[in-house]
This record gives structure tokens, sequence and C-alpha cells, in this order.
């Protein structure tokens, strides 16, 4: 069995704490173990915080996080309006082979410095998780920062049982 939801959210801080509540009830529900259900969850907040803050000008008020548990893995994507990555070039259309893409041309998170304010987010993402892309959106201005994690299963979990 596999699971996914797709939410479009208001640019608010307060939408922050939704979409991360939503994907811990899930994955607690789904029997996801504790402690990977908090690394994406901190994962989700961070590329939310990141879309919330630099994903648009006033006309554009919204974004989008899908995700997607499908076997062993889980999949976010948080999509937003913004300018997108410089220098990256657009996302081909939305097929299995964006999965091989070579991440775009970002600032480096580990080189932001530890009295930095910002950059911090782009390295827990990529810390906390096991596989991260970013590119930006076909056909439109806009970045998607997409991230993996192998998830464990506590013992009598749901969703594995279901398969």
């Amino acid at each position: 069995m596999s699971i996914w939801w797709s939410l479009h959210l208001r640019r608010e801080a307060a939408s922050v704490p939704l979409a991360r509540r939503l994907l811990l009830g899930t994955m607690e529900t789904a029997g996801v173990d504790p402690d990977i259900c908090y690394d994406l969850a901190v994962a989700l907040s961070e590329a939310c915080a990141n879309a919330v803050e630099h994903g648009g000008d006033a006309a554009s008020e919204d974004y989008r996080v899908t995700a997607f548990i499908d076997g062993d893995t889980c999949r976010i994507e948080v999509t937003d309006s913004g300018p997108g990555f410089r220098g990256a070039p657009p996302a081909p259309p939305h097929t299995d082979a964006d999965r091989a893409l070579t991440p775009a041309p970002v600032p480096t998170p580990a080189r932001a410095p530890a009295f930095a304010e910002e950059g911090r987010g782009l390295f827990l993402i990529e810390a906390l998780t096991d596989h991260v892309r970013y590119r930006n959106r076909t056909g439109r201005p806009g970045a998607v920062v997409s991230f993996d994690k192998i998830l464990k299963w506590r013992e009598g979990a749901a969703l594995p049982m279901a398969s």
C-alpha cells in the first residue's frame, strides 16, 4: 500500500506547522519509526519555511507540499512560485527520469558559517534525509525542493502489513 497527499498552502508562517502536523500524523498512523518521523518533520519544516520566505512576490500567495509514502521510502516535494535557483536549468517534464537529476547549482549549505542567520535550512534538509534534489519549475517561475528518506517501521506497523 502507498499513501500520498498534497496541500496548497498560503505563504504564511502559520502554514509550516500545519504541513508538519499532517505529515507527522500520517506517518505515526502508518507506523513509521518516531526518529524517522522527527527527521522528516524537521526537513519539511525547513523546506516550507524557505518557500514562505523566498517563494515569490506579493502576487504569488501559495506554495505546494506533496508527500508520498511508497514501500519503504518517503518522498516530499515543496514547490513555490519564487525566482527559483540561480543558474539552475528548468525541470524536465515530471517523469521517473527526473529522479536521477543532478542537483541544481545552489549555495552549498555546508558552507554557511555557524553564526549565519540564514542558510542552515538546506543544510538540515541534506543532513536529515537520504537524497535531496533542487530544481526550477518548468515553464514558469519557481523552485522545487524534493527529498527522500528510507523508512523504518515500528513493530506491528499498519502500512507494511497492508502491502
